[in-house]
């Protein structure tokens, strides 16, 4: 009699404690789905990106430079000169509904002519080095430093070395106009298993995209279009993109003031 009581007792334990267990994973998966998953699915906000355009102004600049005789210069040497040249692209995301919304999508001038400064200043670093590695193979005895090349090619140009090759020199970036035809424009977005499909307004940078997401607390990246022959044309692809949300670059949680 005892031991079919005990046995009923130690019975009941283990499913009270498997119940518990039961409890807390449902907790947990529960917690997971409403911090990760739903919120995840919310992508309002504005979301900044970086295009890198290191790769295009480093081979331009590369087939020029090797215009100069006897000088030998590697493409990562030029990428060394140029390195983390971005351009910023803003995008604003409103949802509407639990996967609809509207989007708008543009390149900061300031960032680009900031990107256009900088390449030029490498290019312009590149140039007088090898100028001077050139001067002194020809045999010339003056001083070589950087410094002194550039008084000489301002001297021959008539204005810095970076103002000629800016004028006279190969054009290192996409024009701003042509980055804002590729990524700029409105319109709405649907999301579904995995994709996100933006529909452009008249006028805009495409009729229509269809590209993979993934959406992770303060970063949304967007790995490719669906078909990829949709993006061709294009000197350097743009996935993937990683964006990441404004209140999080400034310290802020979304919805915490």
């Amino acid at each position: 009699m005892k031991k079919g009581k005990k046995k009923r007792k130690t019975i009941k334990n283990a499913m009270v404690t498997i119940l518990f267990l039961a409890l807390g994973t449902c907790a947990i998966l529960f917690a997971f789905l409403y911090f990760f998953t739903s919120g995840d699915r919310n992508l309002s906000g504005e979301w900044t990106a970086e295009i890198d355009v290191t790769q295009q102004a480093a081979v331009t600049a590369l087939d020029w430079l090797q215009d100069i005789e006897a000088v030998s210069i590697s493409l990562e040497d030029m990428e060394s000169y140029m390195e983390n040249l971005t351009i910023q692209l803003n995008m604003t995301l409103e949802q509407t509904s639990r996967s609809e919304g509207t989007f708008h999508c543009h390149i900061s001038p300031e960032s680009y002519e900031a990107c256009k400064q900088a390449a030029y200043q490498a290019f312009a670093q590149a140039f007088r080095e090898l100028l001077g590695e050139r001067l002194r193979m020809a045999g010339y005895e003056g001083d070589v430093e950087p410094e002194e090349i550039e008084n000489l090619a301002a001297t021959a140009f008539g204005m810095s070395t970076e103002s000629y090759l800016m004028s006279y020199g190969p054009v290192l970036l996409p024009s701003l106009e042509n980055m804002q035809a590729q990524y700029e424009g409105s319109g709405t977005y649907e999301t579904a298993e995995g994709v996100l499909f933006r529909q452009f307004d008249a006028g805009g940078a495409k009729e229509a995209t269809e590209e993979y997401y993934i959406r992770k607390g303060a970063n949304l990246a967007l790995l490719g279009e669906t078909d990829p022959a949709a993006s061709g044309g294009h000197f350097f692809s743009p996935y993937p993109m990683v964006y990441t949300l404004k209140e999080y670059e400034s310290g802020k949680q979304p919805g915490k003031q």
